[in-house]
């Protein structure tokens, strides 16, 4: 057997039971690959983790199904152990057969509660090294250390000194390798017997992408410098105010470092410095790391399409490969938007409608499969709050604050970290990206960020943000928080951030804090310059400061800070406005909301470049026609700043934690 989803597919053939019950604890049947497998052979999922919520979903999509004698496949997953399905009501435990998965099953000879920290994407890899090695009966530390090496490809045989180091670190990190806690410790430790290694800071840059790139940056000025006294160049004293321990002067130039130094640049992981005096040869490879007085974007522009071009994802990408690319994307397009130049941006529209036809595709067949990943790393908005929950009952901070930036798009989230780098260099800023909620609209996708649910479970207030409050509250009252613990604020934008906080939460006692800033999406809704105009705008608000002293006010109050957006925007062209008098129940500029198919459809067929979006997650009677590429339901030839639609720009949004580095 070559895929460990087969021992689970084996069990799942159409038309057995009407209803299975499965013991998932380790989140196995919603892997992406399995879930679509299973989605495939005509099975639903639905995750048993809320009476009430369940109860709505069962009794209107699959009991009034089966009274009417049809029948579905339909697969009701409880993330406990099979021991306790019988905490299930008892219609299900007498209609339903009863499975159980979990990984002990998979990989007998391996440690179970070592395995079951493994991030799910990497169990292909582990799959193949026990057809491979057969390994007998390993504990704990030997199961971290098999794992360590034929998973994470770490042999600490052969890392000896820290070129072979800073190579391994370079490779986990730059591919965004998700290393569980146990497993970083592990190989921190085992570091640790080295003595070569004893002065790094290895507690800190092993575990922690962002760390690591900010400890290369701070050594990038040594080694230039470096460089440059080495060519007889003007010597000049600098004062670099290390954060994190190390050697001072890495070998960046060594061939195993170098291959990724150009693509850290590029991608905005690794900030290029100014040396206006270092005379650097325009073919040297450290040039990209260098900023001169009055210095333009092109080198990094054209290096941008290159790596786009290179990496540019397909239908049979994964959610996380579409993720990963839309970080670059955004990066190129921060740049584009904030630069003059006229060839660049029709190169960049060309690349964006081609990228955005395959994101379309791919969403049909793939989006519905997000929808119960585990909240570990979220994919979509609505694993946010329970992604929080989570790790407030892990960590020792019981104090969790969350920013939603109404309308901000990925691409804008760049421009506003440059300037919160610049005006405060101790953040720290984790950066990742999660699915809006299709169709992209403030009221679909900011509530279920607030409801920790999908759209389908707040169908009443579907239209509307006025229950938000509500949804946030009742959210974490059922994560065990008193009322009294929990505060909710929107329509912030600017003002005296302290005045402000001080009327919202109690410091210290209010536990779970939601933020709503609107600034962004009404910059959008005002915007006459396109694009680029959002740019500016939204540069020249984050320079008056009102954001850094808000993550300022909730650090200095010690609240974890996460901050997301509930849909980003697009620069879009009008294609004509349909003609439809009040059949439309929302009317967009990007998206059209019916209440009945046949509606829908008469309105479609005059504009071949909207999609009519199959209601996942929606309530029943909300069916979308939504707008692609960069088109707009608006004037034709009419340019407009939009939302509603599923290009990657509105789709992807950007999810951040924000820590402080308190060297």
């Amino acid at each position: 057997m070559d895929d460990w989803r087969e021992t689970i597919l084996k069990e799942f053939f159409p038309n057995v039971s009407k209803l299975t019950l499965a013991a998932d604890p380790d989140c196995l049947l919603t892997e992406e690959q399995l879930y679509s497998k299973l989605r495939q052979r005509g099975f639903d999922l639905i995750e048993f983790d809320d009476s009430i919520a369940f109860r709505y979903e069962y009794e209107s999509k699959y009991r009034a199904v089966w009274d009417r004698g049809e029948h579905t496949d339909l697969v009701v997953i409880l993330r406990l152990q099979d021991s306790e399905l019988s905490s299930l009501p008892y219609d299900l435990l007498q209609a339903g057969r009863k499975l159980y998965f979990n990984l002990g099953d998979i990989f007998p000879n391996l440690s179970y509660p070592v395995i079951e920290q493994l991030d799910r994407s990497m169990l292909d890899d582990l799959f193949k090294a026990q057809q491979n090695t057969q390994p007998d009966r390993l504990g704990d530390n030997a199961t971290k250390d098999y794992i360590l090496h034929h998973v994470y490809g770490i042999s600490l045989d052969m890392i000896s000194d820290e070129i072979r180091l800073l190579r391994t670190l370079l490779r986990l990190h730059y591919s965004k390798t998700k290393m569980p806690v146990i497993f970083s410790q592990r190989f921190v430790w085992l570091l640790r017997e080295n003595t070569n290694f004893q002065s790094w800071d290895l507690e800190k840059i092993v575990p922690d992408e962002k760390a690591f790139f900010a400890f290369l940056q701070e050594r990038w000025p040594v080694f230039i410098d470096h460089f440059a006294q080495k060519d007889q160049i003007k010597e000049k004293s600098f004062d670099y105010g290390f954060k994190y321990q190390g050697p001072n002067l890495l070998p960046f130039n060594h061939q195993d470092i170098r291959i990724y130094i150009d693509n850290l640049f590029l991608e905005g992981r690794l900030s290029s410095i100014i040396r206006s005096e270092t005379d650097i040869d325009t073919n040297s490879w450290i040039k990209i790391g260098i900023k001169k007085e009055n210095n333009d974007s092109s080198s990094r522009i054209s290096g941008l399409f290159k790596l786009l071009n290179e990496n540019f994802p397909t239908i049979k990408s994964s959610y996380s490969d579409w993720i990963n690319f839309a970080l670059k994307w955004a990066e190129l397009s921060a740049l584009i938007h904030c630069t003059n130049n006229e060839s660049n941006y029709l190169q960049f529209q060309k690349m964006g409608q081609e990228l955005n036809k395959i994101f379309a595709i791919w969403l049909t067949g793939n989006y519905s499969a997000l929808i119960n990943l585990p909240p570990t790393n979220p994919a979509m908005l609505h694993h946010i709050s329970r992604h929080i929950a989570r790790d407030m009952e892990k960590s020792k901070n019981h104090l969790a604050a969350l920013i939603v930036m109404d309308g901000l798009a990925l691409d804008q989230w760049v421009t506003m970290r440059q300037i919160l780098q610049e005006n405060d260099s101790r953040l720290i800023m984790s950066e990742s990206a999660v699915f809006a909620w299709i169709p992209t609209l403030t009221s679909v996708s900011r509530q279920s960020i607030f409801a920790g649910r999908p759209p389908n479970y707040f169908p009443s207030s579907i239209k509307t943000t006025n229950n938000e409050e509500k949804l946030w509250k009742q959210f974490w009252e059922n994560n065990k928080l008193k009322r009294c613990d929990i505060a909710y604020a929107r329509g912030l934008s600017d003002g005296d951030v302290e005045n402000i906080m001080d009327s919202v939460i109690n410091p210290g006692k209010t536990k779970a804090v939601g933020l709503v800033v609107d600034k962004i999406d009404k910059i959008m809704h005002g915007i006459q310059l396109g694009a680029p105009g959002m740019h500016n705008q939204i540069k020249q608000w984050c320079k008056k400061g009102f954001l850094l002293s808000l993550i300022n006010y909730l650090l200095d109050n010690n609240y974890e800070i996460w901050m997301t957006s509930d849909h980003g925007n697009i620069e879009c062209k009008g294609k004509g406005r349909p003609s439809e008098g009040v059949i439309a129940e929302t009317k967009g500029e990007r998206v059209r909301i019916y209440p009945a198919k046949e509606l829908r459809s008469q309105i479609a067929a005059d504009f071949p470049f909207a999609h009519e979006w199959h209601p996942i997650g929606l309530p029943p009677d909300c069916f979308p026609l939504v707008a692609s590429d960069n088109h707009a339901f608006v004037k034709h030839g009419e340019t407009i700043v939009g939302h509603g639609g599923i290009s990657i720009e509105e789709v992807i949004v950007p999810f951040v934690n924000f820590k402080r580095n308190t060297r």
